[in-house]
């Protein structure tokens, strides 16, 4: 089956050197993204709790001569998370792109939910999204431009079942960019939700994709095939870049077309 785009990456000539971090970086959408901004040549710094994945994709990536940083963080953790911000700063420079990807739509039900597993699902799908904005806002002060890229999802919007915590965080996750995109935007700094549809990674071919789904697939999809993690990558590439100058406050879907 042909992929639509996958073969035709776009090349944005301002993102070589920019320095850019990515959470959840080591594998499905986040290795990705984290593969796409490296071969832009930007200096493409990525943080995850898997350790193992995240050496091996740094160590493909330095071996093919980009320069790719990993460091492994639980990004739940916001005091250790903004040191190691810090930390990769020091290494790399200034933060101008910060991509919030890393999220866990582990289900879960309304009856089951306690008082600090829901504590816990909100600081993997909101909380490390504001306090990694907190850390790299003054570099991006310090540099004159910024590019915030939260992560939202198509799940809320559909009122999709099994997972009302993390459905609840990633509508926050909206408002949340709407917000800062207005406080931020008279220092040149941009604020935008990337909001990926049902991505085919590894992780839900192997969890949630069966054939009830795939039907649901590709009757809801406009576009037929599978919807992947590059298609995801080449939208963050294009919100980072000055291609999207003018592009703030906005939710910028990658579906294939649901309805």
């Amino acid at each position: 089956m042909t992929v639509r785009g996958a073969d035709l990456p776009a090349i944005y000539p301002d993102l070589k050197g920019r320095q850019v971090l990515i959470s959840g970086g080591a594998t499905g959408i986040g290795q990705s993204l984290v593969e796409a901004f490296a071969r832009q040549g930007s200096r493409t710094a990525f943080v995850d709790i898997d350790t193992g994945a995240g050496q091996a994709l740094e160590e493909k990536l330095v071996e093919e001569g980009l320069q790719v940083l990993f460091r492994p963080c639980d990004i739940t953790d916001v005091r250790g998370y903004q040191s190691t911000i810090h930390e990769i700063a020091d290494h790399f420079g200034p933060i101008s792109v910060l991509v919030n990807n890393a999220a866990n739509d582990v289900r879960h039900a309304l009856d089951e939910i306690s008082y600090e597993r829901f504590d816990e699902l909100i600081a993997v799908n909101l909380k490390h999204q504001m306090f990694a904005a907190q850390a790299v806002v003054p570099m991006m002060r310090q540099v004159s431009r910024g590019s915030i890229i939260n992560f939202g999802s198509m799940g809320w919007m559909m009122a999709a079942p099994g997972y009302p915590v993390y459905a609840a965080s990633k509508a926050a996750v909206h408002g949340m960019t709407r917000a800062l995109a207005r406080d931020l935007g008279g220092e040149g700094i941009r604020v935008n939700t990337l909001v990926p549809g049902w991505v085919m990674t590894e992780k839900q071919l192997k969890l949630w994709v069966d054939d009830k789904a795939r039907e649901l697939i590709e009757r809801s999809q406009c576009l037929q095939g599978p919807l992947l993690p590059e298609h995801i990558a080449q939208m963050a590439l294009f919100l980072a870049s000055d291609a999207s100058a003018m592009c703030s406050a906005q939710n910028f879907i990658v579906d294939g077309g649901w309805v």
